[in-house]
């Protein structure tokens, strides 16, 4: 136990001692009635990351909570914005400018309705696609070079139905079991994107 708590004691004063080198994000909206529906996939993304990892997201800052810790040898805040899914580029505007971090340092993850639950896509920079909380990240930071895993979440039943009522609505059982699959995966495929091997990542994932 003692040698344990050593390592533990070293690992963490190296880890507060190195620079916070990458911003991880997920995008959700806040507060219980939330959780566990599709356009949270973001956030549940980065809590899979976090138990993962061993890392606490319980620091608050900027209407955001946030935990940093060690991925792939690279120290990373991961970020779940607290302002609604539509003002997530205050909080990544803010925490990219607090920590001296570039865009091109910036992975957000979020939910994507055009894939099936579980399957991922990862794309290096683009446009919001019409997601509400990528388009406003790309509005604060005036950027659109920023890394993305889209999760997908299912599409709609049919295309007349209504489109806030399906992101906000939750999974099925057997999706849920889909949508963990997709959660090791955008895991995994961040492992690999932290350690410089991004179209390893595509090539596998996508």
């Amino acid at each position: 136990m003692k040698i344990f708590e050593l390592f533990k004691k070293i690992q963490n004063k190296n880890q507060n001692n190195s620079k916070i080198s990458k911003l991880i994000v997920g995008l959700g909206n806040p507060f219980p009635k939330y959780n566990n529906t599709r356009h949270n996939a973001g956030f549940e993304a980065i809590d899979h990351l976090a138990k993962t990892h061993n890392i606490e997201i319980k620091k608050q800052k900027f209407s955001s909570l946030f935990g940093d810790g060690i991925i792939s040898n690279v120290r990373c805040l991961l970020l779940k914005p607290l302002t609604f899914m539509n003002n997530s580029g205050f909080a990544v505007e803010d925490f990219k400018n607090y920590y001296k971090l570039e865009i091109e340092d910036v992975i957000v993850l979020f939910d994507d309705i055009s894939f099936s639950p579980g399957k991922i896509k990862i794309k290096k920079k683009g446009s919001s696609g019409g997601h509400n909380g990528v388009k406003s990240i790309i509005e604060q930071t005036g950027e659109e070079n920023f890394i993305r895993i889209k999760i997908g979440v299912g599409e709609k039943p049919n295309k007349n139905y209504d489109l806030s009522k399906w992101v906000l609505a939750r999974f099925s059982e057997e999706e849920k079991k889909l949508m963990q699959e997709g959660f090791k995966k955008t895991t995994a495929a961040l492992e690999l994107i932290l350690n410089g091997e991004i179209e390893k990542a595509m090539n596998k994932f996508n």
